[in-house]
């Protein structure tokens, strides 16, 4: 029986589905640092060689590629000398893989951290992108310090005005690899399987990316097809900044960076809606 007396109640979210709580995480600030030096101090901690992996891990790759793509395969590099073309190449592509690769499991390697407190849950990506631009940073010395010593030794470079676009490619890569991670981030968060689809994806995604070979060397017919994908500008310009080679347009730049944009909005969409019941579905 129903009573008319009784009262009713209704219990909304006043939240736009657009409210990212982008100012509330500046009062977390705090908390950013202390988890970006968390990161940065226990990624190599307990291990020989510490911070030296830094630079070991690009060296070694560099290694690899120069004599598989290089030595063997005669892949062109634009008339760059060919290890720290294969260099400019890994360390861009690794900030941006990893910053994917590991916001794309934020609900799942902070469950427990998610459990106890409450924060904004974008601080975690958030701090994890600022921990790896310390890596691309050491890296990037490394290969500034790579041309110092080739020049010296009569290796011609030619650094071009774009170099003052370095800022606005890192912020560019960052922003990528955030928008596809958190993306994927809330969609891994009930499709486990997607997990597995995405190591595979990225590998072959590097592939398509002018990592390993210079956009020249790409078949006119397909090149469209390499400059869809919105690194492609990214890692040309880094190499045309640096070595005077390669190719730049401002439209391929614009058009990485509208694409960026989109992928990050879509991905705080997502995130946002994943972020209210992922502990539910994990």
């Amino acid at each position: 029986m129903k009573n008319n007396n009784s009262q009713s109640w209704t219990i909304q979210s006043t939240r736009s589905v657009t409210d990212f709580k982008l100012k509330q995480i500046l009062n977390y600030r705090y908390l950013i640092y202390c988890l970006v030096h968390r990161d940065i101090t226990a990624l190599y901690k307990q291990t020989i060689l510490g911070p030296l992996w830094l630079l070991i891990q690009p060296l070694l790759t560099t290694g690899v590629f120069t004599l598989i793509f290089g030595t063997l395969s005669k892949i062109p590099a634009d008339g760059i000398f060919r290890p720290l073309f294969y260099l400019s190449g890994i360390i861009t592509w690794n900030y941006f893989a990893e910053c994917l690769n590991r916001t794309s499991t934020v609900f799942k390697d902070n469950r427990v951290l998610f459990e106890k407190v409450y924060f904004p849950r974008l601080i975690i990506p958030i701090s994890i992108a600022l921990s790896l631009l310390f890596r691309f940073s050491i890296q990037l010395l490394l290969l500034c310090t790579g041309i110092f010593i080739f020049h010296e030794h009569g290796t011609d470079f030619q650094y071009r005005w774009t170099i003052a676009l370095l800022p606005l490619i890192t912020l560019l890569m960052a922003f990528q690899g955030l928008g596809i991670g958190i993306l994927m981030a809330a969609l891994t968060a009930k499709y486990r399987d997607l997990t597995f689809l995405l190591a595979f994806s990225i590998q072959l995604l590097m592939y398509a990316t002018p990592v390993i070979y210079p956009l020249s060397a790409v078949p006119v017919n397909l090149r469209w097809l390499i400059l869809a994908n919105p690194m492609t500008a990214i890692v040309e310009t880094f190499r045309f900044s640096f070595f005077g080679s390669g190719s730049f347009s401002w439209i391929n730049l614009l058009g990485s960076a509208a694409t960026t944009i989109a992928l990050l909005f879509a991905g705080l969409l997502a995130f946002h809606k994943a972020e209210k019941n992922f502990i539910d579905t994990l």
